[in-house]
């Protein structure tokens, strides 16, 4: 593992999500609601893993490709 990888975050609050997906506060919870963006909590936190991140990204392609 390089360095860069291990410095990269894996865990991201929804402000930061709302940047990288471009999306509202309230759109964020939403589709962590409805089951489409995975999220954790750690204490008072919601934290979105960057896994969760690129599969949310990986649907939409995936649905914009079927539509």
């Amino acid at each position: 593992m390089s360095f860069s990888e291990a410095n990269r975050k894996q865990l991201y609050r929804v402000a930061d999500a709302m940047v990288i997906l471009s999306m509202s506060r309230t759109a964020i919870y939403e589709q962590i609601r409805s089951g489409r963006l995975r999220s954790v909590t750690e204490g008072r936190s919601r934290l979105i893993p960057a896994s969760a991140i690129a599969d949310y990204i990986a649907l939409l392609e995936q649905e914009a490709n079927a539509a």
